[in-house]
């Protein structure tokens, strides 16, 4: 009887069609062919994270800094509370820097991915509907649990603290945080903030594409977390509860919700500081 079952081959040549599928949509329409074609793959998905990133975060960060500095000026941030152009350009300045950096991760994952050494998968027709759902809830709760753990840890090994996640801390008031702080940190931090997303690839199925566009919402998602309005969605651990762990340090340091920090006891609600204020 015939073996239907993908080969790592199949997977392998299905990921690498993917992969130079996304590099032509992005490299195609940013960059004369002549620059981009001759460079092997590697370099070709390089620059495409980077030119992706790059765009990401300045898409996301202006256009939130216009609503929320500008279109609704005082409604979400109180006048005296609004950051000056000089702390955004400074983060700015910062997260430039570090951006070739942070987009030679999924660089590196995409690589993996295509050579075999991962278990991701590159069509939903290879689990079906409902395990694609199963592994994909997996995979974001492993995520949570990761980055919480690489988030407390960053604070709590002074070491790593002092040369690596002050960098990020240096924005600890409300009239210095904004949406460009979100990717404001040392290259290694962001890297390693991020590495819980990489190293789930070689025990969880996780589908190729959704890997790839959730690390892109983490441009999207730490743009919104910097903004110190809290949206009062409850689990999500938004921008209120981020606020308090830029002014405490001790407190909020999950990612998407609040779960990790409510089982290990780091969980410090907004709210609970607005009453203990009035």
């Amino acid at each position: 009887m015939e073996d239907l079952t993908p080969s790592l081959s199949d997977y392998g040549s299905l990921f690498g069609e993917d992969t130079d599928f996304y590099n032509r949509i992005v490299l195609a329409n940013l960059l004369p062919r002549c620059v981009w074609a001759p460079l092997p793959r590697f370099l070709q998905t390089w620059l495409r994270n980077y030119l992706g990133g790059v765009l990401l975060y300045f898409i996301s960060g202006f256009l939130w800094c216009f609503y929320i500095y500008y279109w609704k000026r005082n409604v979400y941030v109180p006048k005296d509370a609004i950051p000056s152009r000089r702390a955004m350009l400074l983060q700015i300045y910062v997260a430039m820097k570090a951006m070739p950096w942070y987009t030679l991760l999924p660089t590196v994952s995409e690589y993996l991915v295509e050579t075999g050494w991962t278990k991701c998968y590159p069509r939903l027709y290879n689990v079906g509907w409902l395990t694609y759902l199963v592994y994909l809830a997996i995979y974001l709760v492993v995520v949570e649990f990761g980055i919480y753990w690489m988030h407390r840890e960053l604070h709590d090994i002074k070491p790593l603290y002092k040369h690596l996640h002050a960098t990020h801390h240096i924005y600890n008031k409300q009239n210095t945080l904004s949406p460009f702080a979100g990717l404001a940190f040392h290259p290694l931090d962001g890297i390693l903030q991020a590495l819980p997303h990489t190293l789930s690839l070689f025990f969880l199925p996780i589908h190729f594409t959704t890997h790839l566009v959730l690390i892109f919402l983490e441009g999207v998602w730490t743009a919104n977390i910097h903004d110190c309005i809290h949206g009062k969605l409850w689990p999500v651990m938004g921008a209120g509860y981020h606020t308090i762990h830029h002014t405490t340090y001790r407190h909020n340091y999950g990612h998407y919700t609040i779960w990790m920090d409510w089982m290990f006891g780091t969980l410090r609600d907004p709210e609970e500081d607005e009453g203990k204020v009035k």
